[in-house]
């Protein structure tokens, strides 16, 4: 009874005191948080609708890059060789709508594709995949001048090299004889591949194709393009290098939008804004009258292993499924699914508040208003949040180590404010690691304690890992914003209001707080103002960093 009757004493003296009113406030402030819950996701997945439609049967699309690859097959495995059952499952689909596919490579099987895209009525661009071995470039040029003849009215054109110059495998004047010793052999047109930068800088292969190839992707400009300035920004470079090749034609080799991965500057991947570069691009094209290949048919995985989540989302077919992303006549939502989010949330942050009220029925004190207030917003911001980081583990994790690391912090998410609001209600303090992992004379013996306290670990082992990724290798990293806020969040706010008066500072909580201070810093300068993904991500990172550096070793007496 004195622990009851200091707590007692305690409440009267805080701000925060209310009458003794413990059912009262949560059926108040549950109602609330599902109120939010509806209207967060009644907002970000309102469906739009544009004037043009993506993929329009109707109208079909001048060409599409192809590659053929499905779940775990991948061109990075020589070994891999696709089917021509698979290849002809895919030409049956395009020819719906597309007129013309592009290939880069005759490997793996696609050497197959002429035949079978001129039974459905496709031209190809072939292509010719360049690299720095002289022996196997002589083997790709051997297969494709074989094709163009044996196939003379499916290949309309053969791209020597793609992107050959940006990755700085050929010097331009090993290129340049590479494309004229293709054009001896072949009565097609011939051209090269690669960045419109490149093509003004290294003007002599102008001479040595018969048209000019350029790739204009504003995501992956230096200086990122937002997706509603994206088809402008294509006809300002088209236009471009128009002027400064005015006698030949000016194809649009790769343009895009991806539907998925991590923001760059202001360029947010999503399926809406895909749908939309698409759309406005297409529509420029038909009035401008000019040629565009988009990038790309299918998604592929596989390259996610050298881009990350971004590089495999840039399909406009679904890599699983083979549906288009965007049928005709349909709106389009970045959440499909919302509904079954939106319930998934409000289950989530019931079973909070109900934790919470559970935790009260042996404890002989009223909680203060702030303590439920503490369980209202981690509640609320976790039912929120649980569509999309559940949304975003799907997408981004690819190979197991992303399935652990990636499914171990959304469980952090889901059960950091469930065993928080446990600890609201009792008044409890956060642990600290030596409570966890030190001396067996200083581990708390509690389940739900320890429970809390590996959530903990578990949060702030992740959210360092990113941090540092974002600070050493950050191009390709996705930001773990959502399942972070959902862990971070509660361990906040239960630092704020149940810390512990007195106690030495823990050495390990100190060093991750400075790592994550330290690289939150850098990463807002690294990523730019623009990138809300970034400054949300560094947000939750100071947060974390503050709850660690505040933390004690002595506990309350219990």
């Amino acid at each position: 009874m004195v622990l009851a009757d200091r707590l007692r004493a305690g409440n009267r003296r805080s701000f925060w005191r209310t009458e003794p009113i413990s059912f009262r406030t949560p059926l108040a402030l549950l109602p609330i948080s599902l109120g939010i819950i509806f209207g967060v996701w009644w907002w970000i997945a309102t469906p739009v609708t544009l004037s043009r439609a993506p993929i329009d049967p109707s109208a079909k699309l001048e060409c599409v890059s192809y590659a053929p690859f499905r779940g775990e097959q991948t061109p990075l495995d020589p070994t891999t060789r696709i089917p021509a059952e698979q290849i002809e499952q895919d030409m049956v689909q395009l020819a719906k709508i597309s007129k013309c596919v592009r290939t880069y490579s005759v490997d793996n099987g696609l050497e197959q594709l002429p035949a079978l895209a001129g039974k459905v009525g496709l031209k190809v661009i072939q292509g010719i995949w360049l690299g720095n071995e002289r022996a196997k470039n002589l083997a790709q040029i051997a297969v494709a001048v074989g094709l163009a003849k044996d196939y003379p009215d499916v290949i309309t054109g053969l791209v020597v090299g793609n992107e050959v110059l940006l990755r700085g495998e050929m010097t331009v004047g090993d290129l340049a004889a590479t494309i004229r010793l293709v054009k001896s052999q072949v009565k097609t047109p011939v051209t090269y591949a690669d960045v419109w930068e490149y093509w003004l800088r290294n003007r002599e292969i102008y001479d040595a194709v018969d048209f000019v190839t350029i790739h204009i992707l504003p995501y992956w400009e230096d200086i990122p393009i937002r997706a509603r300035n994206a088809a402008a920004h294509v006809d300002q470079i088209r236009k471009r290098v128009a002027v400064a090749f005015p006698a030949k034609e000016i194809l649009i080799g790769e343009t895009g939008w991806p539907s998925a991965g991590r923001m760059r500057e202001g360029a947010l991947p999503s399926r809406a804004n895909q749908a939309r570069v698409v759309s406005e691009i297409l529509q420029l094209a038909k009035i401008e009258n000019f040629r565009v290949n988009l990038i790309e048919a299918y998604d592929q995985p596989w390259k996610r292993d050298l881009e990350g989540t971004v590089g495999g989302y840039w399909g406009l077919i679904d890599a699983d499924n083979r549906a288009l992303k965007y049928p005709a006549g349909v709106p389009i939502s970045n959440f499909p699914q919302w509904k079954l989010s939106m319930a998934a949330g409000m289950g989530l942050s019931f079973i909070v508040f109900a934790t919470a009220l559970l935790s009260l029925r042996r404890k002989p004190w009223a909680p203060r208003l702030a303590s439920w207030l503490a369980v209202g917003i981690s509640a609320t911001a976790a039912g929120a949040l649980l569509g999309i980081a559940v949304d975003k583990m799907l997408v981004e994790s690819y190979g197991s180590g992303r399935w652990l690391q990636w499914g171990l912090l959304l469980a952090s998410g889901v059960l950091t404010p469930i065993f928080a609001a446990h600890a609201f209600m009792s008044g409890r303090p956060l642990p600290t690691f030596l409570e966890l992992f030190g001396p067996r004379e200083m581990r708390d013996r509690s389940f739900l304690t320890y429970a809390l306290g590996l959530s903990l670990a578990v949060t702030v082992l992740i959210g360092a890992q990113t941090a540092l990724g974002f600070t050493f290798d950050p191009r390709y990293r996705d930001f773990p914003f959502a399942s972070l806020t959902m862990a971070v969040l509660p361990l906040f706010l239960l630092m704020l209001l149940n810390r512990p008066a007195q106690g030495a500072r823990p050495i390990a909580e100190s060093v991750f707080a400075g790592v994550l201070v330290i690289s939150a810093i850098y990463t807002v300068f690294n990523e730019g103002p623009k990138n809300w993904q970034s400054l949300w991500t560094c947000a939750v990172y100071a947060m974390l960093a503050l709850t660690l550096w505040r933390a004690r070793a002595a506990q309350s007496p219990r």
